[in-house]
């Protein structure tokens, strides 16, 4: 039995520190002066690697964070203060971000349940039927997670379905691709597939939770979106002035597709995690394994012993389900021993 806090974390990818290549990518880029504001030559070198992963029409506003870039992104697709945004109950703006967008955008969120994190086209078209309604919000934007909160993934074809869905209805869909890179790992397929080749309009491209210190990319796929952009991001306090040390992690993620790399290792240890107390009976594997998020339920009293020795979060803790997640740093090894600990833990509970 491990008698204090094991040092690895399964509590979140953002535990995880910064990959290498990225860390000596921010050195290389600290040498000497610069332009101010992304009117430096990563930042230049960035534009034209988003370019070449999502297409010539794409256009790049790099941020801080993974809230600031849903406030950027989202405010970029609202036109009216009465327009709303459709999600599921479970997004990450609904949920995680303190009513960010009801504070900072001033609209409202129309939240869906959904048994697996997704949205599909029905969940869309059964709330508009207020559209033209004086009394009621008027939906603009539907705002989907990949991966989804509950670690799912959306395939090319679901996308491009809530794509057409909310295009014939006079709307847009925009993603939070906090882990864009997990699903593209899980799907063998390329963040263009996911996206521009989807009819997606705005999407953020996560890197905080794939090996960077800080900083995101905003990408504007539909062209008519983007001349705002610049001025929004100042005005959402998005706007980072020594640009260049952001804008060369994401550069550095984007070179030889490190993104994958990090992300498919990550899935794997997720992977190799679920696969390892699949069959424990006691606990329960509640939705697929389909990123680098593993959500379990386990008696009550298992999960105050294990949380006692390791970082993790409890997802709900009525129903006992916990969530697990690994990184691009996490380690066999460190999968094997929480593995067992797990297997201990729930044979010695049970007698």
């Amino acid at each position: 039995m491990i008698e204090q806090l094991y040092s690895k974390s399964f509590a979140s990818d953002n535990h995880a520190g910064a990959h290498p290549a990225v860390l000596e990518a921010v050195s290389s880029a600290n040498t000497g002066d610069a332009p101010a504001y992304g009117d430096d030559r990563w930042t230049a070198t960035l534009a034209e690697q988003i370019h070449a992963e999502f297409g010539d029409q794409a256009t790049s506003l790099v941020v801080l964070n993974g809230t600031g870039a849903n406030m950027v992104a989202l405010s970029l697709m609202l036109e009216r203060r009465y327009h709303a945004i459709i999600c599921p109950e479970t997004a990450h703006i609904a949920t995680h971000e303190t009513g960010a967008s009801e504070r900072v955008l001033g609209v409202k969120l129309v939240t869906v349940p959904t048994p697996a994190g997704k949205l599909v086209p029905a969940d869309v078209t059964a709330r508009l039927g207020g559209r033209g309604n004086i009394s009621e919000v008027q939906p603009r934007v539907v705002s989907i997670s990949e991966v989804t909160e509950l670690g799912t993934c959306y395939t090319p074809d679901e996308i491009a379905a809530l794509a057409e869905t909310a295009h014939d209805n006079g709307m847009l869909l925009h993603m939070d691709g906090a882990r864009i890179a997990n699903a593209a790992a899980f799907l063998g397929c390329s963040l263009r597939a996911l996206t521009t080749d989807a009819g997606v309009d705005v999407v953020s491209f996560g890197a905080s939770k794939n090996g960077a210190l800080v900083g995101e990319a905003v990408v504007v796929l539909r062209p008519e979106l983007a001349e705002a952009g610049a001025y929004l991001r100042r005005q959402t306090l998005q706007l980072a002035s020594k640009m260049r040390f952001v804008s060369v992690q994401l550069s550095a993620l984007l070179t030889d597709e490190l993104w994958r790399r990090n992300a498919v290792h990550a899935n794997a240890m997720a992977r190799r995690l679920a696969d390892g107390v699949a069959d424990l009976p006691g606990l329960g594997i509640q939705w697929p394994v389909e990123s680098n998020a593993v959500f379990a339920s386990l008696p009550t009293e298992a999960i105050s012993e294990l949380q006692a020795r390791y970082l993790f979060h409890t997802w709900d803790a009525p129903r006992g389900i916990v969530r697990w997640m690994t990184a691009f740093d996490t380690s066999p090894d460190d999968v094997d021993i929480f593995v067992n600990d797990i297997h201990q833990t729930l044979k010695r509970l049970a007698g």
